[in-house]
Formats: C-alpha cells, sequence, structure tokens
C-alpha cells in the first residue's frame, strides 16, 4: 500500500476513534443531565405536594395542582393501604406493581424514588414522599414524570451526533488524503527527477522545496551525494584519460627507438658488415637507441612504483650533503659550458627521506637546468630551512617556461620545448613530483620566459608528515 493511503488510513483512523469517544462522551453528558434534570424536578414536585398537603391543604388548591403538574409532572395521592385518593393522570394499568415505589416509601417511613409504569407514556420515574397531614386519610403523596421526552430528545441527539460524526469523519478522510498528498508531493518530484537521472548526467540535482524539513534535508543529501559521485566519475575519467594518453604517449616513444633499432639491425645484416665504417656507425646508434629506450623504460618502471605505493627508506639525511654529492656529478657531465655553483648552508639541513629517491629528484631538477640554459649560462643550487620545510632550489638562466606552461610540466611525457623532443621523454619531472609527493612534500615552480626558472623542492622536517 502506498505511503499516501497509509497516512490517510491511519489518520482517519485516529480521527474516526476521536469523533467517536467525544460523541459517545458528549452523549452520555447529555444523557445523565436530562436525566438528572427531570428526577430532581419530579422529587422536587413530590416534595411540595406533600408540604402543602402536610400543611392541611385537603384537597390540593387548583394553582397548586397546575404549578405542580407544570412541565408533564404527575401528583398521585394515596392512603395508607395504596388506594388513590386523587390523581392528576391516568394510569396505564389497573393492576398495581407488586413492590412499589409508594410501599417502599410508606414501609421506610422515608421518601424513595423509582422506576413505575403508570402513565400513557411509561416509563416514569417516580418519587413518593410519606405524609402526616392533621386530618384525613393521607399518607404518601407520589410525584412521576415521563422518561419519553427525555429518551426521545436523546434519540435525536444520537441521529443528529451520528450525522455530524459521519460527515466529519468522511471530511477528515478527504483532509488527511489531501495533506498526506501535499506532504509527500515533494517525494513525487524527486522520483521524477530521479528517474530522469542517468548514470552520464549526474550534473542534475534533486528539487528542495523546503530545505528545512525532512524531506528536504534528504533531497539535500542526496544532493550532496551525487556531487561527490559526479566529482569521483569525473576524477574516474580524468584518470581513464591520462592512462589512455600515458600508454599512447609510452608506445609513441618505445616505437621512435625500436624503430630505429630495427632499421640498422636490417641495413647491418644486408650490407653493412662488409663497410666497416658503417657498421661502427650502425652500432653505435643501435646503442644510443637502446639506452635511450632503457632510460624510457626505467622511468616508465620509476612512475609504476610510485603509482603502486612503494615503501621508502626513510631515514634523517642531511639534504645538503645529498645536494652538494648531485651537484658534483652534474658539474662533471656539464663540463665548461655551463656554470653550475652551489652555494652550501651554514648548518646540516637534516630532515627524514630516501636518500636514493631525494638524489634522484635532485638529479632530475639539474639535469632539467642544464638542459633548458643555453651556452654560457649559470644554474645554481641552494639548500636552507623555511618554516618548518627542508628546502633545495634549482635556479637557471635558460629559456624559461611560459605561463600557460606552468600547470602542464609535471605531466607525463609532456616538454615544454618540442625542438628538444629527442632529449628526453618528458618522464623526468613527474617521477620527481611524485617521489616528492610520497614524502608529503611538494615541488613548486618560478619561471619567466627568457630569463630562467627555478624549482623549489619542499620536504617536511616532521618524520609524521613524510612517507607513506
Amino acid at each position: 500500500m502506498p505511503i499516501r493511503w497509509r497516512l490517510t488510513l491511519f489518520n482517519a483512523l485516529i480521527i474516526g476513534a476521536i469523533l467517536l469517544a467525544l460523541g459517545l462522551s458528549l452523549y452520555l453528558l447529555l444523557r445523565e443531565a436530562l436525566l438528572s434534570g427531570a428526577e430532581d424536578t419530579v422529587s422536587s414536585r413530590a416534595v411540595a405536594a406533600a408540604r402543602a398537603l402536610e400543611s392541611g391543604e385537603d384537597p390540593l388548591k387548583e394553582d397548586d395542582v397546575e404549578q405542580l403538574t407544570a412541565d408533564g409532572v404527575f401528583i398521585i395521592v394515596r392512603d395508607a393501604r395504596g388506594r388513590v385518593l386523587d390523581r392528576t393522570t391516568d394510569f396505564s394499568t389497573e393492576e398495581e406493581p407488586r413492590d412499589a415505589v409508594w410501599e417502599r416509601a410508606l414501609a421506610s417511613g422515608n421518601p424513595e424514588g423509582g422506576t413505575a409504569e403508570l402513565s400513557s407514556q411509561e416509563p416514569d420515574y417516580v418519587y413518593a414522599v410519606p405524609v402526616n397531614p392533621p386530618a384525613g386519610p393521607v399518607r404518601v403523596v407520589e410525584a412521576g414524570k415521563s422518561y419519553e421526552p427525555v429518551e426521545a430528545t436523546l434519540e435525536t441527539f444520537a441521529t443528529v451526533l451520528a450525522i455530524g460524526g459521519l460527515l466529519a469523519f468522511l471530511l477528515s478522510v478527504g483532509g488527511a488524503y489531501l495533506l498526506a498528498r501535499a506532504a509527500l508531493s515533494p517525494v513525487e518530484a524527486v522520483v521524477s527527477s530521479a528517474r530522469e537521472m542517468t548514470e552520464g548526467d549526474l550534473s542534475r540535482r534533486l528539487p528542495v522545496a523546503h530545505p528545512r524539513d525532512e524531506i528536504g534535508r534528504l533531497a539535500t543529501t542526496i544532493n550532496g551525494l551525487l556531487a561527490r559521485l559526479e566529482a569521483a566519475f569525473a576524477r574516474r575519467e580524468e584518470a581513464l584519460s591520462r592512462q589512455r594518453r600515458f600508454a599512447a604517449d609510452a608506445s609513441h616513444e618505445l616505437r621512435t627507438p625500436l624503430t630505429s633499432i630495427a632499421g640498422y639491425a636490417q641495413m647491418l645484416e644486408e650490407w653493412g658488415l662488409r663497410d666497416p665504417r658503417t657498421t661502427r656507425e650502425g652500432v653505435a646508434a643501435i646503442r644510443q637507441e637502446s639506452e635511450r629506450m632503457q632510460r624510457l623504460v626505467e622511468g616508465l618502471l620509476a612512475l609504476t612504483r610510485g603509482d603502486e605505493g612503494a615503501p621508502l627508506e626513510i631515514e634523517h639525511h642531511d639534504l645538503a650533503a645529498v645536494a652538494e654529492e648531485a651537484v658534483q656529478t652534474a658539474r662533471s657531465a656539464a663540463g665548461e659550458k655551463i656554470a653550475l655553483s652551489y652555494l652550501p648552508p651554514e648548518l646540516p639541513v637534516n630532515a627524514p627521506f630516501d636518500r636514493n629517491r631525494i638524489r634522484q629528484v635532485i638529479s632530475i631538477l639539474l639535469d632539467n637546468a642544464l638542459k633548458y640554459t643555453p651556452e654560457g649560462g649559470k644554474v645554481t643550487v641552494t639548500v636552507r630551512e623555511t618554516n618548518g620545510w627542508a628546502a633545495l632550489e634549482v635556479s637557471d638562466t635558460g629559456v624559461g617556461i611560459p605561463e600557460d606552461q606552468l600547470p602542464l610540466i609535471f605531466e607525463r611525457f609532456y616538454r615544454a620545448d618540442k625542438a628538444r623532443a629527442s632529449s628526453g621523454a618528458g618522464l623526468g619531472l613527474s617521477i620527481a613530483r611524485q617521489i616528492a609527493e610520497a614524502h608529503g612534500g611538494r615541488i613548486e615552480v618560478e619561471s619567466t620566459p627568457g630569463e630562467g626558472s627555478k624549482f623549489t623542492l619542499l620536504l617536511p622536517k616532521d618524520h609524521s608528515a613524510s612517507g607513506r
């Protein structure tokens, strides 16, 4: 059963029970009030008639009778044997019932009340009062009144109450249905919007009519979940796109040296062995392309190990000492064409890191600086501490990097200078950033085209912030 009908049925049952209890209570209260009013009237008239007889009015005066018999009350005067001496109504039967009210009143000497069948509109309420007049045979006075007017009033009231209660119940059911429909209309809107959503269209959101109520909060929560799902799908698509681009670039980079090696091998096989000079050129080319492919494969393996979360051998080292070793190695490779200088700090700069991995990062930054610095340029390396970080800066006076290309230089296989595409695979900075982030650090870059670039490696000095 739909929630709308369940709410309607529940509300209808509750309202019906309330109407039934209220109607029954009103009926019982009115019945008690009418019966008590009739009985009080009868008893007061009986007492008044008894006092009039005891005062010597025998028989009752006509004015007294008219006053005493108002509102349908009848008076019966009896002697000690129960014979009727006077009455204002006709008996419904000539046979007196046993244990009549007047008998109990004479027997006890006190007023007695009860139900009897005396008038033509029986049943009646009768109240008997013993009297002791100065003279005469009168010994008891009865006053009575039929219950029929009360019952007629109660019957009419019950009919009106039943009809009114039924109408109120029907109106309450209709109102409960409309209320449930209005309350659940936002749910219908949410369901309708949810049905229109597809996997490829997570940008849509559920309507929120009333943000502060329960349904509004539910829709807001679902919208938040959809936003997170949309972001997750976007990240997944971005990751898949990077993987596809990575596979395509890796295939392209590997195909170039393989094609070159295959070509030179075919040349040697066909006629190169007859010419020693051609043989040497072919072998040198094969070796060069093999080394290039080896560097590329090693770079890909390094990236793969970083993606898989290869463990780091974290120990405390002096970053300045590691930088000095890397500078010496790079200086011997650079020769005299580019001035490579190292400015050591006054004190050791200790930090927790994997020595070999950070040495690889420094070598990549130095190689990148030397590669893009023209002959006669200058490359400077400095190490310092700054705000809880161990910082290594590699600045050069090279060609610089355009501002629009700065966010891309850490992408895999990206090379800012396409003319130097053969000098590297474009993996160095990607590997460097990956290693830095694995240590909880980062690499920052500043560059001005035509003036040079500055790469800064930042490593946390707190051991808890580094490593995986």
